[in-house]
């Protein structure tokens, strides 16, 4: 990832309250002297009667209500303009919410994606298509997952890698996962810290049947070429040991415990598209963690990530409907 310049910030809300999101990112913005653009889809479907409304009516309303969205967007900036900080504001008719944001920030070229987790737990995300869940799937720009509504102050930042690529993740992966933590804390004056997960034994055999020693010497072997691979992975970082995890854990358990430990404020991860039933059945770690942190969660791709959404935005959702007729029926689709 390079050098963050441009920020965009997903504003769900237009309420004129500067969310969690959006102070969080100021402070980002502050910290690596980045411009702003807080970013508002429309994506509310547009009813209309073709009987009764013109055209032309159509299009005025739809002029009115991103004019309306921008004046309220701009109260936001208006509070973060006083503060120095240079914040552009942009609403667009697209749809749906994830690929919205997606490509606005590929249009701005924007180095980071800022938005707010979805509050409720992710059951069956793939299927209700939650806009967070969508966009660590698809976005090929980092995307922070603000959680936790505490300002960053000093903060712990921790670094999930996998020295052995057990998970499908490609080397460079784990050098942007650093890189970026690295950049973080510098620019927030915080601690990077580092976990790595990794299987205590590697057989398809209960622990239970195996002969106690046999056990010991598979784990202690386990361990040793965990540690090595962490340690080369971890050459360059410069990170203390008293900041390393190595835990022989689930990938998900193992982030929450060091996460937890080192009280961190960000986790930084990297995530891999996958698509169909291997999505839906097994998910990605990255995605599964959602629920499981208390802090926020920055979400990387590989280098050479495929970006699958549309480059193209969708325009106004109308929704168009009749009213019952001489005939007595009525009608409506999109």
């Amino acid at each position: 990832m390079p050098a963050i310049h441009r920020i965009l910030v997903a504003v769900r809300e237009l309420n004129g309250k500067p969310l969690p999101a959006v102070l969080k990112a100021a402070q980002l913005a502050r910290a690596c002297g980045a411009r702003l653009e807080l970013f508002h889809g429309l994506t509310s479907p547009v009813y209309a009667d073709p009987m009764l409304t013109p055209a032309q009516a159509m299009v005025s309303l739809e002029q009115e209500l991103r004019q309306n969205a921008l004046r309220r967007l701009e109260a936001i900036a208006d509070r973060l303009r006083v503060h120095s900080l240079k914040v552009a504001v942009s609403a667009d008719w697209d749809y749906p919410a994830h690929e919205a944001i997606i490509r606005r920030a590929q249009t701005i070229n924007a180095d980071l994606i800022v938005a707010s987790l979805h509050a409720a737990r992710h059951r069956l995300p793939g299927l209700l298509r939650l806009t967070d869940w969508e966009l660590v799937r698809l976005s090929p720009v980092p995307v922070l997952l603000v959680k936790n509504p505490h300002p960053y102050r000093h903060p712990a930042v921790l670094a999930a890698i996998d020295p052995t690529h057990a998970h499908e993740k490609p080397l460079q992966l784990d050098k942007e996962i650093l890189r970026i933590g690295k950049r973080l804390t510098t620019a927030l004056r915080g601690r990077l810290h580092a976990v790595h997960a990794y299987a205590s034994f590697a057989l398809a055999v209960p622990p239970e049947m195996l002969v106690p020693a046999t056990l010991d010497d598979m784990q202690k072997d386990a361990r040793r070429r965990a540690q090595l691979g962490f340690n080369r992975a971890l050459r360059t970082a410069r990170i203390p040991r008293s900041r390393q995890y190595l835990l022989a854990r689930l990938p998900v358990d193992a982030i929450v415990e060091a996460a937890r430990k080192s009280r961190s404020a960000i986790v930084v991860m990297g995530a891999i598209s996958r698509s169909g039933y291997k999505r839906l059945l097994i998910g990605n770690t990255a995605e599964r963690i959602l629920d499981d942190l208390d802090c926020d969660i920055l979400v990387i791709k590989p280098p050479k990530f495929i970006c699958r959404v549309p480059s193209a935005a969708r325009g106004p959702r109308l929704r168009v409907y009749g009213s019952t007729g001489a005939f007595g029926y009525s009608f409506s689709y999109f």
